[in-house]
């Protein structure tokens, strides 16, 4: 921290210095235009006298170039003068000290604003730390949906629906056990943008219906809490996200929340792995592919990775028929499919190659599946590939790091 200041002070002093010096030097000897122009006007004339001893030039000659030279002699004499005056350094000191001081004093007001003072540099080991710390002592939902205003009422929304809601508000507050009525509760509050209401009737929902309620009622239950949160995950979202995730790990509206939860707290790099194999799998037309795209540049960005977006839908990603399959497996049977899904995806890549992201991907996750020694092997493999990429060692350095591997 105190070479950064050391640095940055000896450039903002640098900079200044070289300004202010330039503010206040003055040449005295330094010569105008006009004056070379005189210089040259009275050569002419004693050329004129020289031409008309050797007889050259005729006196009446002679004469006209006197004039004419003579009348430039003056007004270059006038210009001279005007350029004399106009010459003298009027205030350099005092303006050089206040550029000194708008420069310097500028720099401290704006890093002051939008940088970080006495914020030292971190260790990554540190740095995913203070994540995991972020992580665990974010808002609730509560505070989360407290601190936002009051959302204006949709426009668009006929009246009907607004007179049926006010309806079913009532009927349910009657009859508290009825399913049905908070299914219509949560879908119509949602339409008329009143989330926070919504999910609290979704999560009826899941209540009463026990045992048979769906991963889509977790996801859209989870989907509800976000928007209620302005876009914040929130503790009790992550909570349904996991469960979500634990039933079907292939849901596209939990991983990208759950994406969006690691850009909230500090994990950028967990993120671009998530959304970059959300964006392979596609279809172009998934509701979470236009936010995806929206923030995984600057996102890339944060996690300090050279990205470029991949072509939506490439079939990296599990098969539709894979996805109806996971719904009715059991812990056990969806584990080994992921396992099949991450060994195609090592076969691919020996195929074919691919991103650095790609290869960062697959050492994670053979690492979350505890198979080490394949994670090492690719590592390698990667290393010697990306060796010359900068970015590229770097992020297989993270990925390596957070796994367990040197």
């Amino acid at each position: 921290m105190i070479m950064f200041w050391i640095v940055a002070v000896g450039l903002a002093a640098f900079v200044a210095a070289t300004l202010a010096l330039a503010l206040v030097r003055h040449a005295p000897d330094a010569r105008p235009p006009a004056a070379y122009d005189l210089d040259v006007y009275r050569d002419q004339l004693r050329e004129v006298e020289r031409d008309v001893a050797r007889n050259v030039l005729s006196e009446a000659d002679a004469a006209r170039v006197r004039t004419e030279v003579s009348r430039r002699i003056l007004a270059a004499d006038a210009a001279l003068q005007e350029s004399r005056d106009g010459s003298r350094p009027r205030g350099g000191p005092v303006v050089a000290a206040l550029v000194v001081a708008v420069l310097v004093g500028g720099s401290f007001g704006i890093y002051l604003q939008i940088g970080a003072p006495g914020y030292g540099d971190l260790a990554l080991a540190d740095r995913m730390a203070l994540a995991e710390t972020l992580r665990a002592e974010r808002p609730s939902q509560a505070d989360a949906e407290a601190s936002l205003e009051p959302a204006p009422p949709a426009a668009d929304v006929p009246p009907d629906d607004v007179a049926l809601v006010q309806q079913l508000r009532e009927a349910v507050a009657q009859r508290p056990e009825d399913l049905q009525g908070h299914i219509l509760l949560a879908h119509f509050e949602a339409r008329l943008g009143n989330f926070d209401a919504a999910h609290v009737a979704k999560a009826k929902v899941i209540e009463l219906a026990g045992d048979a309620a769906t991963v889509r009622d977790l996801s859209e239950y989870a989907d509800l809490m976000v928007l209620a949160a302005g876009g914040y995950v929130s503790p009790e979202a992550e909570q349904v996200l996991e469960q979500v995730l634990s039933r079907d790990p292939t849901d596209g509206t939990a991983r990208y929340y759950f994406g969006l939860m690691m850009v909230q707290t500090g994990r950028p790099d967990t993120a671009l792995q998530i959304w970059d194999q959300l964006l392979r799998e596609g279809p172009a037309d998934a509701p979470w592919i236009d936010a995806i795209t929206a923030q995984i540049e600057n996102t890339a960005m944060r996690a300090g990775v050279n990205y470029a977006v991949p072509a939506i839908g490439t079939g990296r990603g599990p098969s539709q028929d894979q996805i109806d399959a996971a719904q009715d497996m059991s812990p056990a049977e969806r584990m080994e499919m992921i396992q099949g899904m991450v060994s195609g995806l090592g076969e691919r890549l020996a195929e074919e190659g691919g991103p650095v992201e790609v290869w960062a991907q697959l050492i994670s996750a053979l690492g979350v599946l505890g198979r080490m020694d394949e994670a090492a092997a690719i590592l390698a493999n990667a290393r010697e590939a990306f060796g010359s990429d900068p970015t590229a060692v770097d992020m297989l350095a993270r990925v390596a790091d957070r796994i367990g591997l040197e």
